[in-house]
């Protein structure tokens, strides 16, 4: 049995990324016991075929052009990676600010003409886990390049 749970790893593997965490949960139902499940993604860590660092930068490179950090953090957290690996994945990815503009621009491309469309505006933005900071830098600086025109 433990060959057909390393197969069923490898051709998950095979596909793409996983979270040891997620990997667990896809192969449970296959392993025969837990101390089986755990030595068998233990073997495929020490053989660097199973990394949650390289899926960290893998998610985070996918969903980053359409997520915000808050967003791609938690996510990732509900996937068991550690705190140091978001950070750290989060650290090399583009710039948050750079990437709300360019959600906002596909979204709206049109500076709030009212209240009601800021906040719709905002909430959106909110909603795709960018930091206020970055949705205020977003919607204040084009009100500012606006207004110097």
């Amino acid at each position: 049995m433990p060959d057909t749970l390393r197969a069923k790893a490898y051709a998950l593997l095979a596909r793409r990324e996983y979270s040891r965490v997620t990997l667990a949960k896809k192969l449970s139902p296959f392993a025969e016991s837990a101390e089986e499940l755990a030595s068998l993604l233990d073997d495929l860590v020490a053989r660097q075929q199973l990394s949650d660092a390289r899926y960290a930068e893998m998610r985070v490179t996918a969903r980053g052009r359409r997520y915000g950090n808050g967003r791609l953090a938690h996510e990732l957290q509900q996937d068991g990676v550690s705190e140091e690996l978001i950070a750290a994945s989060l650290g090399h990815s583009e710039d948050e600010f750079q990437r709300c503009l360019l959600v906002w621009q596909k979204k709206f491309g049109v500076l709030p003409g009212n209240l009601a469309d800021r906040v719709k505006q905002q909430r959106f933005l909110h909603y795709r886990g960018f930091s206020p900071p970055a949705i205020r830098q977003v919607l204040q600086g084009l009100i500012e390049e606006g207004e110097d025109e």
